[in-house]
């Protein structure tokens, strides 16, 4: 099997770029994912964001999950369970408004440190969202201004760990799914594995290289793509060993009232097997709606969903419903 996209984003300024940006269009294309390396982001700030994010979790985080995992009988499972996942999470939220300030237990230097965080980790989603762009012949910036919406994009981040867990067969630190926002930038534990997507019917191991960031596609970059570029299915695995894994995920998704739908310039374009998709048209908001409740689900359904709910507005019957 193929191995799995590494780019190294610095040779965008040289004679490599149109290989490189060759890369990130197969990546796109093919995988729904890749691991960008040199992107920009100084290896002082990631190590110092690893650090504080493992000492929060030890001192604020692991009595609760513990408490957690024993009252839900979690801790003596002997079959295997698929309505929970093995991880102790919390969100912040950047924009349209921050929740940094509010978020209890969180140190002052760790706000901080996480606002600059949250600030380079935006301006790469924007760069690469760009980049995406000029692969896709779509006018610079034209992915940003879709996700900008009336006010601004939804960005936000999901800071997690995942303890060890005594029976991994039973349950999954996270289970499968495809992610319903636009472009996703994980920051991952370079120490302890566990991610993996689904590549062709089998699950392939996202390898943890330190000071990277992973890259996948939402739901909602696949219907603007007209399926040229898909989600894809992922999930976290829990480990035995160890510490356990920490991941940050940041979601650079659209705002709210956003108007998601296929971009002119490609619709109609037959794919590599010679089909032509037809995505809908939606209010991403309406989209959230949907997927909050069949987040574990296939996400084919999801898009009819929308579909029939453009048809029924289109012909004026109102409204149909999703859930």
């Amino acid at each position: 099997m193929e191995s799995f996209p590494i780019i190294n984003l610095e040779k965008l300024n040289g004679e490599d770029r149109a290989i490189t940006m060759e890369q990130i269009k197969d990546a796109c294309e093919n995988w729904g994912f890749f691991e960008c390396v040199n992107h920009g982001i100084s290896h002082e700030l990631l190590d110092k964001v690893e650090k504080m994010t493992k000492e929060h979790y030890k001192k604020c985080m692991e009595a609760r999950f513990k408490e957690s995992i024993k009252n839900r009988g979690l801790d003596s499972l002997r079959s295997e369970v698929n309505d929970v996942d093995w991880e102790s999470t919390f969100y912040l939220k950047h924009l349209p408004v921050s929740n940094i300030s509010d978020v209890p237990d969180l140190d002052d230097d760790y706000r901080t440190l996480m606002k600059e965080f949250a600030g380079k980790i935006e301006k790469l989603s924007e760069k690469l969202l760009d980049l995406l762009c000029e692969n896709l012949g779509l006018e610079k910036g034209y992915l940003k201004k879709v996700f900008y919406g009336s006010k601004s994009p939804t960005f936000g981040t999901k800071v997690s760990n995942y303890p060890p867990c005594p029976k991994p067969d039973l349950v999954k630190g996270l289970r499968a799914h495809t992610d319903a926002g636009g472009i996703i930038l994980l920051f991952q534990d370079d120490k302890v594995s566990g991610l993996q997507l689904l590549k062709d019917g089998d699950w392939v191991d996202v390898p943890p290289v330190k000071h990277s960031i992973v890259v996948n596609l939402g739901d909602q970059l696949e219907v603007i793509t007209n399926g040229k570029y898909k989600s894809v299915e992922h999930r976290v695995i829990s480990q035995t060993d160890g510490e356990g894994r920490m991941s940050l995920a940041s979601f650079y998704n659209p705002g709210s009232d956003s108007v998601i739908f296929p971009a002119p310039e490609l619709i109609g374009k037959e794919l590599e097997n010679g089909k032509k998709e037809n995505y809908p048209s939606f209010v991403f908001e309406d989209y959230m709606k949907l997927y909050s409740a069949v987040k574990f689900q296939a996400k084919e359904p999801r898009f009819e969903a929308m579909k029939a709910m453009e048809t029924a507005v289109a012909n004026n019957v109102g409204p149909l419903a999703t859930a």
